[in-house]
């Protein structure tokens, strides 16, 4: 059956190469408290509902020994004590995290020249994305849906309701007519959970974890063992597929493979 709708992820997707601002927000927000994850712990559970991925990382043994250590058991408060630290440092940077990736735009436009529609899910609040979705737009990109865990009851990822929330917007009959990309293993859990088929980015996700500057002055062996690193996580996350760049999503609707 011919896709009519491709779903996007935002941070690390189709904007924000590397996906930079959350990391850098989860890092300043746990060393308030005195806690220093590693950017591996940070990035792990990238793409959930940020109130789940700080419950994730809390649970994580150095974490959890470190904050035992600091402040001593964790509870729902403490979440939410880190959460408001969080928003506020993502709030005040986000704006310099919107500029559309490489190709994005080029994309797009062919999608919709083929008649497709274009939706997006995100693991940012409604809040978060009154910020990223204005200067994206501003810069050109502007899906023609998004939905946040706020739509959904606050079931974001993992959980499949953002990409049933695009499908019952654009009257979409079955998942069969619909392709979900994304930069993160939760991405992908997404749309397997949906049914759709889930297909992981490669460049400048936050699997790679690489700024644009980064990953271009890699050596040819580096880069390609790097991508070949990231291309394992997303194919045992269950991706039907993997892209080099975001560029190469038509040529894979039409063969399947790029």
């Amino acid at each position: 059956m011919k896709p009519q709708l491709v779903i996007f992820d935002w941070a690390g997707t189709t904007v924000d190469y590397g996906c930079f601002a959350p990391v850098n927000a989860f890092a300043l927000a746990f060393q308030k408290f005195g806690v220093t994850p590693t950017v591996e712990e940070i990035r792990a559970p990238m793409g959930m509902l940020k109130r789940d991925h700080i419950r994730t990382m809390l649970a994580m043994p150095a974490i959890r020994r470190q904050w035992e250590e600091k402040q001593g058991a964790f509870d729902e408060a403490a979440v939410e004590k880190i959460y408001g630290v969080f928003e506020d440092a993502l709030m005040e940077s986000l704006s310099q995290y919107a500029a559309p990736k490489p190709g994005v735009l080029g994309t797009v436009a062919e999608l919709r020249a083929r008649g497709m529609k274009v939706g997006s899910t995100t693991g940012y609040t409604d809040k978060m994305m009154a910020v990223v979705t204005a200067e994206a737009a501003r810069q050109g990109y502007a899906p023609d849906a998004w939905f946040s865990p706020d739509s959904v009851q606050g079931l974001g990822r993992p959980y499949p309701y953002m990409i049933y929330a695009n499908m019952a917007k654009f009257q979409i009959a079955s998942v069969e007519q619909v392709v979900k990309v994304g930069d993160t293993v939760a991405d992908i859990q997404e749309g397997k959970h949906a049914g759709v088929l889930s297909l992981g980015v490669l460049e400048g996700s936050s699997v790679m974890g690489y700024t644009q500057a980064e990953y271009e002055a890699l050596p040819q062996a580096e880069r390609q063992a790097a991508k070949d690193r990231a291309r394992e996580i997303f194919l045992a996350a269950g991706a039907d597929g993997v892209l080099g760049t975001l560029d190469q999503l038509p040529q894979w609707l039409e063969n399947g493979q790029v």
